[in-house]
């Protein structure tokens, strides 16, 4: 899928994930509730850190230019190291590593132990690249140049440090879900372990199918391309894309926000 399509469906999994906690007597703060859905966002376009024209890649200028060409080449580098004899030749990284459970337990962990060993400023850095792809993800249309990545910029920083000043507030989500002393924020790395898991699910959705299970061999193939059956799925872009889950993930969202603050 595209990046507005990936961003949509990683904050309506947050807000059906918030809808989820509420029923089980586990409700979100209202301040965990609109940053993960914003984490989430984000984290719905990171596992194209693998292509070179992802909208991942134009998010934080040549850092981001430069970094995406390095997992390109680390996946591929992955990607010829697990092949079997029925996984297929090709020449580049995506839709390899970066798009499998695997790596995103591995960035959810990641995150978590970045939001507890660094502290504030830890947090705060999650925080702003996050809503940085977030905002590109959702707005994309409005992101284009180079003075516009400046304001993005400014404008994720801003949110980032009131937001993060939000959630520190007693009773506002610091410690959601893990309560022990020295866990505040461990949560964090929840939305952007399932951010990542929406975007696999999301691919898995096109043609091309997305290998999920890596490294789990299917057959005699290692990078099996999970996705349903070929007549259920479509071209990223496509109309179904842009007419039909476009709006049912915005539709879903709602609900599930509604439902996670108890409107419903």
């Amino acid at each position: 899928m595209m990046g507005p399509a990936h961003s949509l469906s990683g904050a309506a999994a947050w807000l059906g994930v918030g809808a989820a906690a509420a029923a089980t007597g586990h409700t979100m703060p209202w301040p965990v509730l609109l940053v993960g859905a914003l984490i989430c966002a984000g984290a719905a376009l990171a596992p194209d850190l693998d292509h070179k024209a992802a909208t991942i890649s134009r998010a934080f200028g040549p850092v981001s230019r430069g970094l995406c060409e390095i997992v390109d080449k680390l996946s591929y580098a992955v990607y010829k190291g697990t092949r079997k004899a029925g996984d297929p030749r090709r020449s580049g990284g995506h839709r390899t590593l970066t798009h499998t459970w695997l790596w995103a337990v591995m960035i959810g962990a990641g995150a978590s132990a970045i939001a507890i060993t660094g502290g504030r400023w830890g947090v705060l850095a999650l925080l702003f690249v996050h809503i940085v792809l977030a905002i590109e993800g959702l707005l994309w249309r409005a992101t284009r140049g180079s003075s516009a990545d400046i304001l993005v910029w400014l404008l994720a920083a801003t949110s980032a440090w009131i937001l993060a000043g939000v959630v520190d507030k007693p009773g506002n989500g610091a410690d959601w879900l893990f309560t022990a002393p020295g866990q505040e924020y461990l949560w964090l790395g929840l939305p952007i372990l399932l951010g990542a898991l929406v975007h696999d699910i999301g691919d898995a959705l096109t043609v091309s199918g997305c290998p999920i299970l890596w490294p789990i061999p299917v057959g005699r193939k290692r990078w099996y391309p999970i996705g349903p059956p070929k007549a259920m799925r479509f071209r990223a872009g496509s109309w179904v894309e842009l007419k039909v889950l476009m709006p049912a993930f915005m539709v879903l969202g709602g609900v599930g926000c509604a439902a996670a603050l108890n409107f419903i």
